[in-house]
């Protein structure tokens, strides 16, 4: 893959790698930092990309990697940014950013790889994309949505 057409296929999915970043890491460096990694793990990791899968799918297993690398090199801190400027408004009405800062909250607060399903089925994959991101069955994944969707009820009902 030539480079202006890796670059065109990474920004169509900016947004996405943007929310993930956002569930991982606190601080604005981070972020910048974790960005430009997963950026730099996908340019060198290309080359393994079979096209057996859409870009989207890939770039976020890449994505997922390497947050999940970079978490057992570093220790977690507090979140202290808003969360804000990384949600995409769906309106522009008060409650409805609350109500996705509250979610956001929520599910910040969950496992690693929990947080990894739940986003990726509120972006729309299929439990069959998101089960060969991780490495397990789709079956499972559904056992695990129930579960994750559940916990978040919990979480959301508690605040």
């Amino acid at each position: 893959m030539e480079e202006q057409e890796f670059l065109t296929q990474v920004k169509s999915c900016h947004g996405l790698i943007l929310k993930l970043i956002n569930l991982y890491a606190y601080s604005v460096t981070d972020r910048n930092d974790l960005y430009q990694e997963i950026l730099l793990n996908a340019w060198n990791g290309q080359k393994g990309f079979r096209q057996e899968a859409k870009f989207s799918t890939w770039l976020y297993q890449v994505a997922i990697n390497t947050i999940f690398t970079i978490n057992r090199r570093t220790r977690p801190v507090s979140y202290t940014d808003s969360i804000e400027q990384f949600v995409i408004p769906v309106a522009p009405q008060t409650e409805q950013r609350e109500e996705v800062h509250q979610l956001y909250a929520a599910i910040r607060q969950l496992a690693d790889v929990d947080r990894v399903i739940i986003t990726m089925h509120l972006e729309g994959y299929a439990n069959p994309e998101i089960a060969s991101v991780l490495g397990i069955t789709a079956n499972y994944i559904g056992v695990k949505l129930h579960r994750i969707k559940d916990q978040l009820q919990n979480i959301l009902k508690a605040s």
